[in-house]
């Protein structure tokens, strides 16, 4: 079983800080369309019906997709289930909005792969100032002058279900477009796809942002330039992913919300997925051995509040 970093490997010429950040086209008017969408969804046809949709799919996207599809079952492979129910998921997880399989699990272990070495670049390691960060991460790329070796492995990538998401990952849109539109009009789009969209989007940069810069820290990785941290308060609006700091010590693991207290809606609904049969093979914490200069800090105090976001 390949772990994030097992997919990279390293050239003699590789540099993990040679390189220019430059600005990504389709990938920029991509969330700019989202956003004028978005803002047309509450300026031009507010409605409670149209917050439902945008909330109930925000729900199954986000939580069941990314989280749960693309990020534990995909890149890291911490549970197993049917492939049919895995396509389902990673489908979902596309219509976030931010890449397809393919780009996803490469712009997670790239980045991985950066935080790992002993100097890591302000673009991978949320390094910059707030709003700079915001340009580099939701509308540039950083293209290495030296790359290493990034090689998905073959059951993947040569998977023609994969293949076919990955390569019309925001035509994938309409699938879900046809039917909002069918049964809710322009709104339903606007609410469902632009406004879902352009806020997962923005949410998921929010999180990485400050999961790299402050918060609680129940675990530190020693001789790493770049750390995670806990943001308490927002596991259930972020399905679990706020308990960055525990991905950095237990990257295996299924279960984000380690420590009592801490939730995690993610690991619930693969959980549910276990009840009824369609999950096994769940990984947790101790079940790997530990990461190479993992030391414990303070746990959480039970009943901790909402950790204040402040950019360093």
């Amino acid at each position: 079983m390949l772990h994030a970093t097992d997919r990279i490997r390293p050239l003699a010429n590789t540099s993990a800080t040679e390189g220019r950040i430059r600005w990504d086209a389709a990938k920029s008017l991509w969330l700019f369309s989202m956003c004028f969408g978005g803002i047309a969804a509450i300026a031009l046809t507010p409605s409670w019906d149209g917050l439902g949709i945008f909330v109930a799919l925000t729900v199954a996207t986000i939580c069941a997709g990314h989280s749960v599809g693309m990020h534990r079952l995909l890149i890291h492979r911490s549970f197993q289930t049917p492939k049919w129910i895995e396509y389902i998921l990673v489908w979902l997880g596309t219509l976030v909005g931010m890449a397809g399989p393919f780009g996803m699990i490469s712009a997670h272990d790239m980045r991985d792969w950066h935080q790992r070495q002993s100097e890591c670049p302000p673009h991978p390691s949320h390094g910059a100032g707030f709003w700079r960060d915001a340009w580099w991460q939701m509308h540039c790329r950083f293209d290495l002058d030296h790359p290493p070796q990034f090689k998905i492995e073959a059951d993947v990538k040569n998977d023609p279900v994969y293949r076919w998401i990955e390569r019309y990952w925001m035509a994938q849109q309409l699938i879900l477009a046809v039917p909002l539109f069918v049964f809710g009009g322009i709104a339903w789009v606007l609410w469902g796809i632009c406004l879902r969209v352009s806020v997962s989007v923005i949410g998921h940069w929010l999180v990485g942002h400050f999961a790299h810069k402050t918060g609680h820290q129940g675990w530190r990785v020693d001789g790493l330039p770049v750390q995670g941290y806990n943001l308490p308060g927002l596991g259930l609006v972020t399905f679990g992913e706020n308990w960055h700091g525990n991905h950095h010590a237990f990257p295996h693991s299924a279960k984000l919300g380690v420590e009592a207290g801490q939730l995690d809606p993610g690991y619930w609904f693969i959980q549910a997925l276990a009840t009824l049969g369609l999950a096994h093979d769940i990984v947790q914490p101790k079940d790997r051995p530990a990461r190479t200069g993992l030391v414990r800090n303070e746990p959480l105090t039970p009943g901790a509040g909402m950790v204040v976001l402040t950019s360093k």
